[in-house]
């Protein structure tokens, strides 16, 4: 991935180029997994951020001033993100914090942001929890929530592919985000008939480990008849998971959350990704014409960024230009009290992603789209979630 010398480099040598003065650049923040099983999602995060900030201090700048971002190592554990968090703001005096990963960090870093007014910025999780109505006046959002993902797949696999709701089952983190993406599917199967929801199987498994076996067992020996299971939770898990499923005979669909990382979890599968689909709150990277995706291989391309494009830094680029576009627009304060009104006044507006974005002092969530992925012949490929009814019937020998 991301060159981290490179990136110290050009900004050095973007310092001398447009001789922004001394102690005047802007500070974003973020804490992130750098370390541990999830660090892949962490860097791939900060690195699509860092893209964005490229692009911006090529131009010169925010009114000047070049954008530089710290970054601090949380492991993707919720007692390490406020001491970072509080050293952004007492020590680096971020003007705001942008692309943390995780919904049980995000917790953590909730009452820190909220205490010392600063804008938490494009989170990369879906969590309800960070989507109140009326919206937390610090945090603004840019993905579609985990409900929205998960009702989509539900609607599909129930509507499209007329499945029961009973052969639908979850396998979740147990924390925070696991706990966002059942209950949001609960909620939705509800819709579908579900009283009871102990006829839904759910199996679980502890965040940042890999002991998904008592979840699998606890699924096979339901002796229930499962043609779809629903996952929350972290690309090496996931993959584990859906390995030992296949090679015990269990063939269902496998439907992930963005948050997965697609091409994580791709590559983990080590050849067994087929029936494995992955919901998308950015555009599939192979879709033509897209302005947006055209500009981030552009970047990639132009400062020479390591490795393959990936959907993680996509939206890591696609939150870092949003923001800059707040930040950019005529007017707009750099100072913390004015972030929140700047992106707030971005109203409805057109970032290249083929859907409208929108943020006002009502709507903090920037996208409501949910784009579908599948893997085939090991790649990743767009997926009209109408399809759906076939790739079912593929895994029952129905014509």
């Amino acid at each position: 991935m991301w060159r981290l010398g490179c990136v110290l480099v050009f900004l050095l040598y973007s310092s001398v180029l447009f001789a922004a003065p001394e102690g005047e650049e802007i500070v974003l923040g973020m804490s992130t997994a750098l370390t541990g099983p999830t660090a892949e999602l962490g860097r791939r995060m900060r690195d699509g951020v860092l893209l964005g900030l490229e692009r911006i201090n090529l131009q010169g700048g925010i009114q000047g001033r070049l954008v530089r971002l710290q970054v601090y190592d949380d492991g993707y554990e919720p007692h390490r993100v406020a001491p970072n968090m509080q050293r952004l703001i007492d020590d680096d005096h971020v003007l705001a914090v942008i692309g943390n990963v995780g919904t049980p960090t995000a917790v953590a870093a909730l009452p820190v942001v909220k205490s010392n007014g600063v804008v938490f910025f494009a989170p990369f999780t879906g969590a309800g929890l960070l989507r109140k109505q009326p919206p937390e006046k610090y945090v603004i959002n840019y993905r579609a929530s985990y409900v929205q993902e998960i009702t989509t797949m539900i609607r599909a696999l129930v509507e499209d592919g007329g499945l029961d709701p009973r052969e639908i089952a979850f396998f979740t983190q147990r924390d925070s985000y696991g706990d966002a993406g059942y209950v949001g599917g609960v909620t939705t199967l509800k819709r579908y008939g579900i009283d009871d929801v102990q006829t839904i199987l759910h199996v679980r498994y502890e965040r940042n480990t890999l002991a998904v076996e008592n979840a699998l067992a606890d699924l096979l020996f339901s002796r229930r008849e499962i043609r779809a299971v629903i996952m929350v939770g972290a690309y090496a898990p996931c993959a584990k998971f859906i390995r030992l499923a296949k090679q015990s005979g269990l063939d269902a669909l496998f439907l992930n959350v963005s948050f997965v990382g697609a091409n994580l979890l791709l590559r983990d599968l080590n050849g067994h990704s087929d029936g494995v689909i992955v919901s998308q709150v950015v555009p599939p990277l192979v879709t033509p014409g897209v302005p947006i995706v055209d500009d981030y291989l552009h970047d990639r391309e132009t400062f020479d960024v390591a490795g393959a494009p990936d959907y993680v830094s996509f939206e890591g680029y696609i939150v870092s230009r949003i923001l800059l576009k707040a930040l950019t627009d005529k007017g707009a304060s750099l100072q913390r009290a004015g972030v929140v009104e700047a992106l707030e006044r971005l109203g409805e507006f057109d970032l290249g992603l083929g859907v409208p974005l929108q943020l006002n002092p009502q709507q903090h969530q920037a996208c409501q789209k949910v784009w579908g992925t599948r893997f085939v012949g090991g790649e990743i490929v767009p997926f009209d979630w109408k399809h759906i009814k076939m790739l079912l019937d593929q895994r029952t020998g129905l014509p």
